[in-house]
C-alpha cells in the first residue's frame, strides 16, 4: 500500500506540471495572437505596407518591410500597449532619398534702365530768353517791401537763373531791369530803388559763375508798370 501510494505522488506532479503548461501554452498563445492582430493594425492605420509581425510571448520580430520603412514600422509596434521589445530582421537601412534638385528661381530678363537724358540747355538767344522768362514765371525774384533786400526764396531763384546762365555761349550778355510799383515817394525815389534791386541781382549772377563783364543792370522806376500789383515789382534779365 505504501508503495503505491510513492507512486502515484510522481504522477500527480507529472500531471500538474503538464496541465500547467498546457494553459500557460494556451494563455501565451492567446497574448501573441492579441498583440500580433494589434501591432498590424496600428501599422495599418500608420499607412505602412504590412509585413510579417510575430511575437514570442511579448517580445515581436518584424521581416518583410521596404528597408525605407523597417525602422518606423520598428518604432510602431514598439510603441503598441504590451510589447516588451520588438527586432528587425533582414535589410533595415533605410533607403536615402532620392536628391531632389532646387528648383530654379526663373530667371526673368528686366527691361534696360531707361536712361532719362535731359534737354542740352539751348544755345541760340531766343532758346535761352525762353528758358530765363520760364524760370522767372515759376520762381519769381522777390524783394521785401520798399527795400533791396530779396527775401530767401528770391535768392534761391536769382541764383538759379544765374546757374542756368553761365551754360549760356560765351559770347551772350545779359542785362537786368528793376521796376517798382507807382508810390508816394515820387519818381526819383522809385527810380533809385529799382536801380537798387537790379543790382543785388545783379551781384548774385556775378557771384555765381557769371563773369561780370557778361551782366550789366539797371532801373526803370515806375515807368512801366506790369498790371498794377505785385508784378511791377519785378526784375527783368534780358539776354543782349
Amino acid at each position: 500500500m505504501r508503495q503505491r501510494w510513492i507512486l502515484v505522488v510522481p504522477v500527480a506532479v507529472l500531471v500538474t506540471a503538464l496541465l500547467a503548461g498546457v494553459a500557460t501554452w494556451t494563455r501565451s498563445g492567446s497574448i501573441e495572437r492579441d498583440l500580433a492582430g494589434r501591432a498590424q493594425a496600428a501599422l495599418f492605420q500608420a499607412g505602412l505596407p504590412t509585413g510579417d509581425v510575430r511575437f514570442d510571448g511579448r517580445d515581436a520580430t518584424l521581416s518583410g518591410f521596404p528597408p525605407g520603412q523597417a525602422l518606423r514600422a520598428l518604432e510602431i509596434v514598439q510603441n503598441v500597449d504590451g510589447v516588451r521589445a520588438a527586432k528587425i530582421t533582414g535589410d533595415v537601412i533605410p533607403v536615402a532619398p532620392s536628391p531632389t534638385s532646387t528648383p530654379s528661381t526663373p530667371t526673368t530678363t528686366s527691361p534696360p534702365p531707361t536712361t532719362s537724358t535731359t534737354a542740352p540747355p539751348p544755345t541760340d538767344k531766343a532758346g535761352v530768353q525762353a528758358e530765363i522768362d520760364r524760370m522767372l514765371t515759376e520762381s519769381p525774384i522777390a524783394f521785401e517791401p520798399d527795400t533791396a533786400n530779396l527775401t530767401p526764396e528770391g535768392e534761391q531763384a536769382a541764383r538759379s537763373v544765374a546757374i542756368a546762365l553761365a551754360k549760356a555761349p560765351a559770347g551772350f550778355r545779359f542785362r537786368v531791369t528793376g521796376h517798382v510799383a507807382r508810390g508816394p515817394g515820387g519818381e526819383s525815389a522809385a527810380l533809385k530803388l529799382s536801380r537798387d534791386r537790379a543790382r543785388a541781382v545783379a551781384r548774385i549772377l556775378t557771384a555765381n559763375g557769371l563773369a561780370a563783364k557778361r551782366v550789366t543792370y539797371r532801373g526803370l522806376g515806375d515807368t512801366r508798370p506790369a498790371t498794377g500789383g505785385e508784378e511791377d515789382r519785378r526784375v527783368e534779365i534780358t539776354v543782349v
